[in-house]
């Protein structure tokens, strides 16, 4: 008997997976360049408003706690009403909050409108992820899925080249760098009708004609003509299955695992790269030049993404993970004892590299951890519970500053690292196995 999931699971990798993953990997760029964006807007404000730090700092966290709710309300709607649905959505929603945060006038408008960013923003990352893994063929599920995650560096490269070259051209520079949010709205419409939805969702729903038409055309992709046997299931399935929880017994380790991870990961990066390019003005380099060095920082995340993409079906899912949370956590601690700018780039590369690596990975082996029916929740509720991390962390670099400087900063960035790479290790291997195993 062969299901509609094995037959995808077997099939090589053809051009519908391509396009999918390009399709959806677009939104996943738009989505970083859009998160990017905020810092190189709050180096500018800086100066042109003449902001405290604590002002920056609800800029640069609001995003976040709309990320939180967005997170957990996305992962919920797409096991309900559809993967493809909630991608849209989002795009849409973020798009259009960002061209209108480019007319703010006062911070709190600002705020408010970042704050409703973050809820499109929040929802997105954990619904693509998890709709790619659903077609992804088995064997280079991890590897599809790296790739997936690889395009925020390409975001986020793009958010740098814009605030290199837009954000310090005048007044209203930063204005315009927030109007090329636009352009997510835009593609919501790609998205919309352009990528398939997920075939276990629809067999979750028993909407099986339509899973099974869009088996045949990746099928068809692939030059492999499906002959149903005298058991096939594939025109009748088992009825829907109710929705479980992701804290049910045989879940509940790794939910708490992958909480951890999610928010040690969070807290380090976010408070890291959200701040990096203020951090560099402070330490004395003039906006221009600090947006430079983050711009050379930035092209260091592509690599990172590719070694770990080859490693992932090598090594397996939680050694890629956990070795490059090891190696983030080293990174960060000898940025904050980096004091000339050879130094500063090299560890600041050093740190780009390992940490999208292990973004990367974590994205990868999220979605493989639950069945069907709480898959969305369990990779949603994680990210929500790790975006409580990315709105601390702004809020807290600071004070940190204030008590211990760069050293302190980038030291508790470190600690958190260590923690999130020994939470990594406990997580069970998925490399190789069905999504919906034990």
């Amino acid at each position: 008997m062969t299901t509609r999931t094995q037959r995808l699971d077997e099939l090589p990798f053809t051009g519908r997976h391509r396009r999918l993953l390009t399709g959806s990997g677009v939104g996943w760029a738009l989505d970083a360049m859009d998160v990017g964006l905020i810092s190189f807007v709050m180096a500018a404000l800086a100066v042109q408003w003449d902001l405290s730090s604590t002002q920056l700092s609800w800029i640069g966290s609001i995003g976040f706690v709309g990320m939180a709710i967005g997170a957990s309300l996305g992962g919920l709607l797409a096991d309900r009403i559809g993967r493809r649905q909630v991608f849209a959505a989002t795009l849409l929603v973020y798009g259009l909050a960002t061209g209108a945060a480019a007319l703010s006038t006062s911070v709190a408008m600002l705020i408010v409108l970042r704050f409703v960013v973050g809820l499109g923003l929040g929802a997105e990352l954990p619904v693509a992820s998890t709709l790619v893994s659903e077609f992804a063929p088995r064997k280079v599920r991890g590897r599809v899925v790296v790739a997936l995650e690889a395009f925020w560096a390409v975001g986020w490269l793009l958010a740098a080249l814009i605030g290199y070259f837009v954000v310090p051209s005048g007044d209203d520079g930063w204005r315009w760098a927030l109007a090329v949010g636009l352009v997510p709205a835009a593609y919501a419409l790609v998205v919309r009708f352009g990528l398939p939805e997920s075939v276990r969702f629809l067999e979750s729903r028993g909407r099986y004609a339509e899973a099974e038409s869009i088996v045949r055309d990746y099928e068809r992709s692939a030059g492999v003509a499906y002959v149903p046997d005298g058991d096939d299931d594939t025109v009748a399935a088992a009825e829907p299955t109710p929705p479980g929880s992701v804290w049910a017994p045989h879940l509940r380790k790794r939910t708490a695992a992958l909480w951890i991870v999610w928010f040690g990961i969070n807290f380090s990066y976010y408070g890291a790269f959200i701040w990096l390019p203020s951090l560099l003005v402070a330490q004395g380099f003039d906006l221009v030049t600090s947006f430079g060095y983050t711009l050379v920082i930035t092209l260091a995340q592509l690599p990172g993404y590719g070694v770990a993409a080859w490693l992932i079906e090598v090594w397996g899912r939680r050694l890629t993970l956990g070795v490059f949370l090891a190696g983030s956590a080293v990174s960060a601690g000898l940025f904050g004892l980096a004091e000339s700018p050879g130094t500063i780039v090299a560890a600041g590369m050093a740190l780009s590299f390992f940490n999208l690596g292990a973004w990367g990975a974590l994205y990868a082996i999220g979605p493989e951890l639950y069945p069907t029916p709480v898959r969305g929740t369990g990779t949603g509720s994680a990210a929500a519970f790790g975006r409580l991390a990315s709105i601390i962390a702004p809020l807290l670099v600071p004070i940190l500053l204030d008590g211990g400087g760069n050293g302190l900063v980038f030291g508790a960035f470190a600690a958190a690292f260590v923690v999130a790479a020994l939470a990594a290790f406990t997580l069970p291997e998925r490399a190789g196995t069905v999504l919906d195993e034990k």
